[in-house]
Parts: C-alpha cells; sequence; structure tokens
C-alpha cells in the first residue's frame, strides 16, 4: 500500500461520521463549547471538523498533500484522545464532543 493509501486507510478508520453526521453536529452549541479558542474564535477542532467534511466529500483521487497531511493529523488526534477515556458514561461529556469535532463519535 502506498503511504498515501496508509493514510487513508487509518483515516477511514478513525473518522466514523459521515459528512452528513458531522455537518449536522458541527452546527450545534455542544460542538462549539469543546476545544481550545485561539483568541476567543473558532475552536481547533471546530475548525478541523469542517476541513473533515470537505477531505469526506472529495474523491480519493482528488485529495492533496494538504489533505493527506490534515488525515495524518485527525488520526493522530483521534489514537490520543481514545486512550483517554474517562470513566463512566461519556454521552455528553467534553471528551466525547472533542472526538466527535474531530469526525470520531465514540458511541458509534
Amino acid at each position: 500500500m502506498t503511504d498515501d493509501g496508509q493514510i487513508a486507510a487509518d483515516f477511514d478508520q478513525a473518522v466514523n461520521m459521515t459528512a452528513a453526521e458531522l455537518e449536522r453536529w458541527l452546527g450545534t452549541q455542544e460542538s462549539r463549547s469543546v476545544g481550545d479558542k485561539a483568541g476567543g474564535g473558532e475552536s481547533t477542532g471546530h475548525a478541523s471538523g469542517r476541513r473533515i467534511v470537505e477531505i469526506l466529500r472529495k474523491k480519493k483521487g482528488d485529495l492533496t498533500e494538504d489533505d493527506h497531511a490534515h488525515m495524518r493529523k485527525v488520526t493522530g488526534y483521534v489514537h490520543r484522545h481514545l486512550a483517554q477515556r474517562p470513566s463512566g458514561d461519556v454521552r455528553e461529556t467534553a471528551w466525547r464532543y472533542s472526538l466527535m469535532n474531530w469526525g470520531h463519535d465514540p458511541l458509534k
């Protein structure tokens, strides 16, 4: 498998929300309530989610080097964040909301 192919496979495994699901989620107050906000604007995860929606809607052959770099970043974030799962019910936690901004719903 090519490097880009491996990046795409890892991304497809990490991102378990469809473009439509993620776009709907990004429109919620819960989505906007979490994450690091540089200068009080949009959080890093929320901006990443919008980028992920764009990537999910592209044909594999149309993905750019920048897309692949972001896909690598997303995969790394999802794996690191999953390792920090809090105990108990995570349904309405900032931990889950942050992951969902990055395209991964841990309850799926």
